[in-house]
């Protein structure tokens, strides 16, 4: 028989028997006495139809008061036992619950008896919950093997029958916390560890946690968790237990008028001692399982001691002792664990600085694959951007970059060109933000903090580096600055201060770490930064150092037609900017850019540059350079280049080009009159736009953007000659 149709079958039976209860209450309507009618029903044929008959007479005879309810009780349960079928004897023990709960001698009912009433009524409840879990172990046994399965599914249909009197227990009035620590614990205890039973054991214990209130829990703690280690080995203790503290995390999280109770009580030791019990007596117990035991106790911890960062740090301490000469981690189910382990404490504190002070932390990092590493090293860069954390020590970088070694050097020899280049960039891109939050305004830790992360990040090999050394050479100029705000030098508690020059050497060992991967351009760039920022520090021979080795980097390494255009328009612009140079300094470097400039592949590139050198010699600043001659000269030498090039188009094309470059050199040659250039006259102007209106003629095929770039170079000098003033006396003589 399918066991919902028994379900069927027995819920119609009971209301039969409820109709059949109203009957016997009457006397009247079958003329016979209770106490006879209770006789006489035990003598039915039949022990299962005799069972139930008894058990809805006694509880009539109960209401009758004609005998005390603890008796009848007492009678009732002891003869069910007269039904040893599993099934069959569930069903029966579930009806006599039913109909005995509403007349147990407990306190305020109208069957209270003397001062034992409330052990009475719970000594029926243990006694027939203990019958009703032997009837269900028992169940295992029974039928062939080849229908094992569905009973047991059958059996896990029917736990509820048996745990409803744990919930029966747990609603008695009376039942104070004396008597469940006394007496209701240790025997539901008692009956679930001599089970041995695998299903029932995880079942009970589940429920005696869902059913009892959180503060029996937390004071009967030390009986409790003395049962999880006499369970069957298969037992699911991790669930179990993990419910338990999630209980007692809500529990304590609901008033912090609780709190003292738990450590009166030493909650964390016991739970910790017991884990660590479960643990050893469960030897078959996978690493998940284990693992997932110490993520519950830590988030109890942090729940109900956030203060105690040692309890934190021996929780991780122990998950060190369990992962202790096992392989690395790498299953998939267990990695997830430790991540939620490790990623605990940043959402409890919100600060990283906090779980750099736990010993333990950096130990259990080094349990995981290298994958896993890397997702947790990114959990800890992202926990530190979101919460906006400064890291203000070398000691705590320190730490920090040895959590974070997975993203910052090959780890067991992983190789860069296997990684996913996508993730790799972001990856690092990350490192490279969090360098930004190292920082302290005391100069002298600073430093130390810039060496600390420099060590770290020059292991990280060639790919790496130009992620990491740009953000790290901003730190350092960022210090150089704040040097410079006071004077320059701030003596630390160390026997040589800090000053800007000791940075600078520090600067030019990363940075030719980086020229050296290689990475040109982006070092060219880098020393040009450093060259800017000795300039704002007066120190002059620094400065040089910077683009002499710039220029380095542009003859030896800089081969791409396109990066010599760029590098040298920005070597331009950085020593224009420059101020610290002496005569002979500046012509030497001023020399050199405008003869790369000049050897440029292409002839518009080489224009271009030249005349952008023309600002070399003509800086439009109170104390700027003024050499007219050389600026005109640079404006000449443009001038002559884009006539070569014209040559070569109409020598290539059988048409002269465009004529933007002359264009463009016009618009300098007028920038340079603006500022007062004296070398610059109206009439070289004035034969600049005639050539460049015949070469508009002679062009069978004009180019719109560059006729229209000259028509509005013309409007901008009738406007000027218009506008009067200084400026109308500098543009006048012009002729249109």
């Amino acid at each position: 028989m399918e066991l919902n149709f028994k379900y069927v079958l027995d819920m119609r039976a009971f209301d039969e028997l409820r109709r059949l209860e109203i009957f016997f209450k009457d006397e009247s309507r079958h003329g016979v006495s209770i106490v006879d009618l209770y006789e006489l029903v035990q003598h039915a044929g039949n022990i299962l139809p005799r069972l139930y008959l008894l058990c809805t007479v006694g509880s009539v005879y109960i209401k009758s008061k004609e005998a005390p309810a603890k008796d009848a009780l007492k009678d009732l349960v002891e003869m069910c036992r007269g039904v040893q079928n599993p099934i069959r004897g569930l069903f029966l023990r579930s009806y006599l619950a039913q109909v005995s709960i509403d007349k147990s001698p407990s306190l305020g009912s109208e069957y209270e008896g003397g001062e034992d009433t409330v052990m009475d009524t719970v000594e029926f409840v243990l006694q027939n919950f203990t019958e009703m879990n032997k009837l269900w172990v028992r169940m295992q046994h029974q039928g062939p093997v080849r229908i094992r399965e569905k009973l047991e599914k059958e059996r896990n249909e029917l736990r509820d029958l048996v745990g409803k009197n744990l919930h029966v227990l747990s609603q008695i009035e009376g039942v104070n916390l004396e008597l469940y620590r006394d007496t209701v614990l240790p025997r539901v205890l008692e009956q679930i560890v001599n089970c041995e039973d695998e299903r029932a054991q995880y079942y009970l214990m589940d429920c005696i946690i869902q059913v009892f209130p959180d503060e029996y829990h937390l004071q009967t703690l030390e009986t409790l968790l003395g049962a999880f280690p006499q369970l069957q080995p298969t037992v699911d203790i991790k669930t179990v237990l993990s419910r338990l503290m999630e209980r007692l995390s809500n529990y304590a999280a609901s008033s912090l008028d609780v709190l003292p109770e738990f450590l009166q009580v030493e909650a964390f030791a016991k739970l910790s001692s017991a884990i660590g019990k479960v643990i050893k007596a469960q030897v078959d117990m996978p690493i998940v399982g284990a693992v997932t035991l110490y993520v519950s106790l830590l988030t109890f911890t942090l729940h109900v001691h956030p203060e105690r960062l040692d309890y934190v740090d021996q929780v991780l301490g122990a998950c060190v002792k369990l992962l202790f000469g096992k392989p690395k981690l790498e299953e998939g189910r267990a990695t997830k664990q430790i991540v939620a382990l490790l990623s605990s404490p940043f959402e409890k504190y919100n600060d990283i600085v906090t779980a750099l002070t736990l010993s333990n932390y950096p130990c259990i990092m080094d349990c995981l694959d290298d994958k896993t590493n890397k997702v947790m090293a990114m959990v800890i860069i992202q926990s530190i951007m979101k919460n906006n954390t400064c890291i203000s020590t070398a000691d705590k970088v320190e730490v920090l970059f040895e959590l974070l070694k997975g993203l910052i050097k090959d780890l067991d020899g992983t190789a860069v060109d296997e990684l996913d280049e996508e993730d790799f960039n972001e990856e690092q891109n990350s490192v490279a933000r969090l360098i930004h939050m190292l920082y302290n305004d005391d100069s002298e830790e600073m430093l130390k903090i810039i060496c600390t992360a420099r060590k770290h990040i020059m292991a990280g090999g060639p790919t790496r580096l130009p992620f990491t050394v740009p953000p790290l050479t901003f730190s350092a100029l960022r210090l150089v600055r704040k040097l410079q705000a006071h004077d320059g030098n701030v003596v630390g508690g160390g026997e040589e201060p800090t000053t800007p020059k000791k940075i600078f050497q520090l600067l030019n060992e990363i940075i030719e770490a980086l020229s050296s991967v290689p990475s040109p351009e982006l070092a060219l760039r880098l020393y040009l930064q450093c060259a800017e920022s000795a300039n704002d520090c007066d120190l002059e021979p620094v400065a040089y150092d910077f683009f002499t080795k710039a220029f380095i980097l542009y003859e030896e390494e800089v081969a791409d037609s396109k990066a010599q255009v760029t590098a040298i328009h920005l070597i331009t612009g950085a020593l224009q900017r420059m101020n610290v140079f002496g005569v002979e300094n500046r012509d030497t470097l001023t020399h050199k850019a405008t003869g790369y400039s000049a050897k440029l592949l292409k002839k518009p590139d080489q224009c271009r540059a030249v005349y952008t050198c023309s600002h070399l010699f003509w800086v439009d600043e109170k104390d700027g350079i003024k050499d007219g001659e050389r600026a005109l000269l640079c404006l000449k030498r443009a001038l002559r280049i884009a006539n070569a090039a014209q040559q070569m188009a109409n020598a290539r094309n059988g048409t002269s080009g465009p004529i933007t470059l002359f264009v463009e050199i016009l618009n300098m040659y007028l920038y340079f009159l603006e500022k007062g250039n004296p070398q610059i006259t109206s009439a070289a102007i004035q034969g600049l736009v005639e050539l460049i209106t015949d070469e508009m003629k002679s062009n069978s095929t004009p180019d719109p953007a560059s006729d229209a770039f000259f028509a509005s170079t013309i409007r901008y000098i009738q406007f000027q000659k218009q506008k009067g003033g200084v400026m109308g006396e500098k543009f006048g003589p012009i002729k249109m």
